[in-house]
């Protein structure tokens, strides 16, 4: 039987982690493969997921990150970023891997492509900007059930300033944004709100049957 629901039980929002225990090499590869396989709107995954490794870039941001100590403390941090201004230079590159991938003609491809520039390119660049960081959300889920599987802590975090986090990381010249923060780690026994009962709304609540 599955252990998802008793993982999601397990894992929340580490507030503290232990700055001496590190995730291995092994397990942040399952993750990433984790990310790269989620689903995103036709497929086309339009962000990158940074790994801020320098801890004198971590310290850096912490103070533009309402100074949570998760970031300078966790084992790995993770900046999602939405590509900015997305458009048919995007699409083409990603018709060209499904051809490559599938082994089919990009010519027979080109149906797909032109429906998909039709539906993108249309929205204003604001609007494609929203799309785009939306879609970073669904990657953040598929990381954090399947840290939860192997017992790593996960804190998602939009508690931070973007536009700092774009300048210390020279995104904006990358075409890319911050959208979301991901810490990495193993939580520490001082943590006591790893004691707390998880609260959600019950069945009755949250879901409507029509």
């Amino acid at each position: 039987m599955s252990n998802f629901i008793k993982n999601a039980n397990w894992r929340y929002a580490t507030k503290k982690f232990d700055p001496t225990k590190k995730v291995s090499n092994e397990d942040i590869e399952f993750l990433k493969e984790a990310v790269r396989l989620s689903a995103s709107s036709y497929g086309l995954q339009p962000y990158k997921v940074i790994f801020v490794e320098n801890p004198e870039l971590r310290a850096q941001l912490q103070p533009v990150a309402w100074g949570q100590t998760q970031i300078v403390d966790a084992s790995h941090l993770l900046v999602f970023a939405n590509i900015t201004n997305f458009g048919e230079t995007q699409i083409d590159a990603h018709i060209n891997n499904i051809a490559v991938t599938r082994g089919l003609p990009t010519d027979a491809l080109k149906g797909y492509g032109d429906f998909m520039k039709s539906k993108i390119t249309s929205l204003s660049e604001d609007n494609r900007n929203v799309w785009t960081s939306k879609q970073t959300y669904i990657a953040l889920s598929n990381l954090l059930n399947a840290a939860a599987e192997l017992g790593i802590d996960v804190t998602p975090m939009e508690g931070f300033e973007p536009e700092k986090f774009n300048e210390i990381l020279g995104l904006t010249e990358l075409g890319l944004n911050a959208t979301l923060v991901a810490t990495i780690g193993y939580r520490h026994a001082e943590d006591d709100t790893q004691n707390y009962a998880k609260v959600r709304k019950s069945n009755e609540e949250l879901f409507i049957n029509l």
